[in-house]
């Protein structure tokens, strides 16, 4: 059995990684994308993973599948899409390391995954299915994402989402809520950044913003604090776990660092429901070192911890 089956975006990620003596930004071709960051961030630190999703015909689809095959990723459900290019995303970074995302993606082949491509054996034979907010932008691919779930749950599989939100994929931010809001009844195991929970509850505080998101079913959520570390809110527990302290190299990809770890440990547990506080928080401990790992590199996908370096 899979642990962790990841549905959604695979792209390149142009990422700033310096300037010519003439001051002309540099971008280094990365591969990226949330869902596939998080199989790949699991995959490293010993889970089992699959990832679902659509590239071009292209040399960077083909690029992007050999990383993920590299990485110990089943790619039964990478289809390859005939008419459109693989999805680019710009990413573009301040003094801080801090990321701003701009992207080639209207139309692309992320976003033509239809619940056809979707292999039924990976949703029958896996104990979670993630997915993230991205790929809820457009359809088909938000109606397959969606559908895949339903059929994960109904097969016993946990349901995982990252509502990453991208404000330049959406006409604007209603509709994001609206849509970013839509699966939560399904979902096992949410993870919100410290930014995105006020724009998904009205609320800033991880407390009552984990409470009201809590009250749609959900069971374990985290919420991600940036270099203060994690959140937790479980059953009627919540806590906090510090984060780890690094020189910055860029952020990109440390929240799919932290919940690919998180989730490479969780799959462990005899069930969600039987952990405990303080096996609970272990984890987020191992996800936040995983994450500042992450953090202190450029990339996202290269600069991913293994196990062995975690160790």
């Amino acid at each position: 059995m899979t642990d962790i089956t990841a549905i959604g975006e695979i792209l390149i990620d142009l990422t700033q990684s310096g300037r010519t003596e003439q001051g002309i930004p540099r971008f280094d071709a990365n591969p990226g994308g949330a869902p596939a960051n998080l199989a790949v961030a699991a995959s490293r630190l010993g889970a089992k993973t699959a990832f679902i999703g659509r590239v071009g015909r292209d040399s960077y689809g083909d690029f992007l599948r050999s990383t993920l095959e590299q990485n110990g990723v089943d790619v039964s459900g990478l289809s390859v899409d005939p008419r459109q290019h693989t999805t680019l995303a710009i990413v573009s970074l301040d003094e801080g390391g801090e990321r701003s995302f701009s992207f080639y993606r209207d139309p692309s082949a992320d976003v033509n995954l239809r619940f056809e491509d979707v292999p039924a054996e990976l949703l029958a034979d896996t104990r979670v299915l993630h997915f993230g907010s991205v790929s809820l932008t457009a359809e088909p691919s938000r109606s397959a994402t969606l559908k895949a779930a339903r059929e994960a749950r109904e097969k016993g599989a946990l349901i995982s989402y990252d509502p990453n939100y991208r404000a330049s994929l959406w006409p604007d931010e209603a509709t994001a809520v609206r849509q970013m809001l839509q699966p939560l009844p399904l979902v096992d195991i949410l993870k919100v950044s410290d930014e995105e929970l006020p724009l998904l509850t009205g609320l800033s505080d991880p407390d009552r913003g984990s409470a009201r998101l809590a009250e749609k079913g959900i069971r374990l959520v985290l919420v991600t604090l940036g270099a203060e570390g994690a959140f937790y809110r479980f059953g009627g527990r919540i806590g906090h776990v510090p984060g780890v302290k690094v020189q910055v190299g860029d952020t990109n990809g440390a929240g799919d660092t932290f919940f690919g770890a998180a989730l490479s440990r969780l799959v462990r547990a005899e069930s969600l429901d039987a952990l405990t506080a303080e096996e609970l928080e272990d984890i987020l401990r191992f996800a936040n070192k995983a994450a500042a790992i992450t953090t202190s590199r450029h990339g996202a996908i290269p600069a991913m911890p293994t196990l062995a370096e975690m160790k």
